[in-house]
């Protein structure tokens, strides 16, 4: 009898634990099936997915330098200012390698194009687990940087194609999510696998880098000029929806309230035919482009200022050590994806009801509560005083993603989308760059480093913050005329105006 109580026990135990899996099986099966119908079926789920993915293994990688860096600076005897330059040549590198690759974007097969880098990725990340020294680890990052970039322009390219201009702004928000996971998981789950070896950090990302390899080159090309959506299998497109259509939603507004394109910039030829330099000189000649560039760069240069200095800022402001300053961020991180959903969803919403500058609005409301939301942050000494006001600051501030994304391929011929991109993330990627240079630079030279110096300059950088609704504001009267050249040239089966 005493033999079989603990056999009992452990009968009881492996019962339970079965019991525990079953149910987690059944929950796990239950949320993939709830999201796939909240994204419109498996089809659209699944290219949802893995392009939220590869923005995600990116930010990760970029995040896990960061969260590496006392290991990197201990195990190759570097300094914090090699750290930095790890971080700005990449993010250089990328910015110029954008270009290239917007090229191949609107020219040559996207999806084999895309999984193509990222086993060039997984190649990189062990080339960076391996390096001796840090000119060899330079060296990896610098072709890190460079075959990264190719995300960017591909991903535009291809949520032109594959879904309505109705949705764009909801489906930006999914995939930015993930981009802001993955960030997530870089600083946090490959910190605390670089805690026991950066190189691990490094390798861990290898993996799942050639696994999504596969998924990308399985999905399907789409039809350039927006004609290749994927329907939505639960809800029925708005009436007068441009799928299958040459125009977008907010093209066709346009056009039914009359508006005249601009004829300096209605295309001529074959948006193919141009070259990167002239393709760069005219999209920078769209006013509203430049706007929402200048307005998008403003955001991400105060995040990227963030992402470097937010622990140290926590840590001297609210008294908090190290993982609770870590764990803070990861809290606020909740705020900025919901902000990515609710920006898109918000802005697709005021299009379908006839507001065609909806997305804009969302962008201008969002811009504005920002510097509002984080002022107060920054002169409170209290964690808990302060958390309710971060999050909401990260929350208007990535809301502006999704619609800003969404109207810039409102404003742009089809055939242009991913050459447009790439000169969006080269001057973006600028801005990120110097983020943490003059971040650190106005800290300690302008108001005398330490805590103090730190929490001025983060009130200084509020006026970007600022800047970015002004130039929003600015862009809400060209938006309507540059949609109606844009339907100019989308109009045309070519994806081509005839000269003439």
């Amino acid at each position: 009898m005493q033999c079989s109580e603990p056999m009992a026990d452990e009968s009881r135990g492996q019962s339970i634990l079965a019991g525990l899996a079953s149910l987690a099986g059944a929950a796990a099966e239950a949320g993939a099936d709830r999201l796939t119908v909240a994204l419109g079926g498996r089809e659209r789920a699944r290219v949802i997915l893995v392009l939220a993915s590869v923005l995600g293994l990116s930010a990760a990688d970029v995040s896990t330098v960061g969260a590496s860096a006392t290991e990197l600076r201990h195990g190759l005897h570097i300094s914090n200012t090699d750290i930095g330059l790890l971080v700005t040549t990449t993010s250089l590198v990328g910015a110029v390698a954008t270009l290239p690759f917007g090229v191949l974007a609107d020219r040559v097969r996207r999806t084999s194009t895309l999984a193509i880098a990222i086993v060039l990725w997984a190649l990189a990340m062990i080339w960076s687990a391996t390096a001796s020294n840090f000119h060899e680890l330079l060296l990896a990052r610098i072709f890190l940087g460079a075959v990264t970039a190719a995300a960017g322009p591909i991903i535009a390219s291809l949520v032109g194609d594959y879904f309505g201009g109705w949705e764009r702004g909801r489906v930006y928000g999914y995939i930015l999510a993930g981009e802001l996971l993955g960030a997530g998981f870089g600083f946090a789950v490959s910190g605390d696998i670089a805690a026991a070896s950066w190189r691990a950090a490094f390798v861990i990302l290898a993996i799942p880098a050639l696994v999504l390899s596969v998924f990308v080159a399985r999905l399907p090309e789409p039809r350039r000029g927006g004609r290749g959506v994927l329907p939505h299998e639960t809800e029925s497109p708005p009436q007068h929806a441009d799928e299958g259509a040459h125009e977008t939603d907010a093209q066709r507004l346009a056009r039914e309230r009359g508006l005249e394109a601009d004829p300096d910039l209605v295309l001529q030829g074959d948006p193919r035919r141009m070259n990167i330099v002239e393709a760069t000189r005219y999209v920078l000649r769209i006013r509203t482009n430049i706007f929402l560039i200048a307005a998008s760069a403003c955001g991400y240069y105060f995040l990227a200022g963030v992402q470097t200095f937010g622990v140290e800022f926590a840590k001297d402001q609210y008294g908090v050590d190290t993982a609770l300053a870590n764990l803070l961020l990861i809290v606020i991180g909740v705020g900025a994806v919901g902000g990515v959903l609710a920006g898109g969803a918000l802005g697709d919403r005021l299009l379908r009801r006839g507001r065609l500058s909806g997305r804009i609005y969302v962008a201008i409301g969002a811009a504005v509560l920002t510097p509002v939301l984080f002022g107060p942050a920054l002169f409170t000494h209290s964690a808990g005083g302060a958390l309710p006001y971060l999050i909401g600051g990260v929350f208007v501030l990535s809301a502006q993603n999704p619609p800003l994304d969404a109207a810039r391929l409102d404003i742009m011929p089809p055939l242009l989308w991913g050459r447009a991109e790439s000169v969006r993330t080269l001057l973006r990627s600028v801005a990120q760059a110097l983020a943490p240079l003059l971040f650190g630079a106005v800290s300690d030279h302008v108001f005398g480093g330490g805590r103090g110096g730190l929490q001025w300059t983060f009130v200084v950088m509020l006026v970007p913050l600022a800047a970015s609704a002004y130039l929003l504001f600015r862009a809400r009267t060209s938006y309507p005329r540059d949609v109606a050249t844009a339907a100019g040239a989308s109009r045309w089966p070519s994806g081509a105006r005839p000269a003439g």
